[in-house]
Formats: structure tokens, sequence, C-alpha cells
């Protein structure tokens, strides 16, 4: 039993239970604000917000093809508010934090492995390298 608790109480676990809650929660905001505001601005240009009502009918068989329509719409409404909103900031933000720190690594010029600045040799191709305080600029 104590292994099962150590497994349950382990730091990543409560990570990805943290995550996936936080990630339904942000789903519902996404959803609700695709149902507030976006899906309107749809309506306003198409002239209807929900196509779930579509459907044709072959030989008595119905083929309600406007449910894929409508979740092929909040998907891509929710792929866009994401990656605008949550996706492209957080990106900026880490290369904003990331400009102020000095690189420790560079490329092997044999065989472009990342090898540390003040190597002489690479750990990979073994090939002498010039090491960056001593390289002429």
């Amino acid at each position: 039993m104590s292994g099962f608790k150590k497994f349950l109480l382990r730091g990543n676990l409560v990570e990805l239970a943290v995550a996936f809650v936080v990630g339904a929660a942000f789903a519902g905001l996404v959803k609700d604000f695709a149902s507030s505001f976006i899906t309107p601005l749809i309506a306003l240009i198409g002239g209807e917000p929900d196509y779930t009502g579509l459907a044709v009918t072959i030989n008595g068989t119905k083929f309600p093809y406007g449910v894929f329509v409508t979740s092929a719409i909040a998907f891509a409404i929710t792929a866009a508010i994401v990656y605008f909103f949550v996706v492209l900031p957080t990106t900026k933000l880490i290369e904003r934090m990331d400009r102020g720190k000095e690189a420790t690594e560079r490329e092997c010029p044999q065989c472009l492995s990342d090898i540390p600045l003040k190597a002489r040799r690479c750990r990979y191709c073994t090939a002498e390298v010039v090491p960056t305080a001593e390289a002429p600029y």
C-alpha cells in the first residue's frame, strides 16, 4: 500500500492532475467565449450560428452533416483562440525572458552537435575545436 501511496503523491502525477483540471476549466472558458462572442459574429456573416440542423436524407437514412460542420467551426475557433491568446503571447514572453541568457553551448563545426563553449574536442565526433575563449574574433 505504501508504494501505491508514493505513486499517487509523486510530484508529476499531482502536476498532471492539476494541469488536467485547469485545462478542463480553460476549455470551458474558451467554449463560452466562442459561443458568446465568436458564434454571433459568424451569425452576422453567415446568417445562422448553429448548423446542427443541416442534414441530407438518402434512401430514408438521415446524414446530419451539420453536426460535423458546427464541430469543425468550433474546433477552428477554439484552436485560433488558444493560439492567438495563449501560445503566441507565451512564446513572446519566453523569448523576452531568454534574451539576457548567455549561451553555454555551440555547434561542432564537423558534426554540428552541441558542445560546451570551452570544449577543445567534440564529445561526439572527437574533432579538435578551438575553445570560444581562444577563438579569434
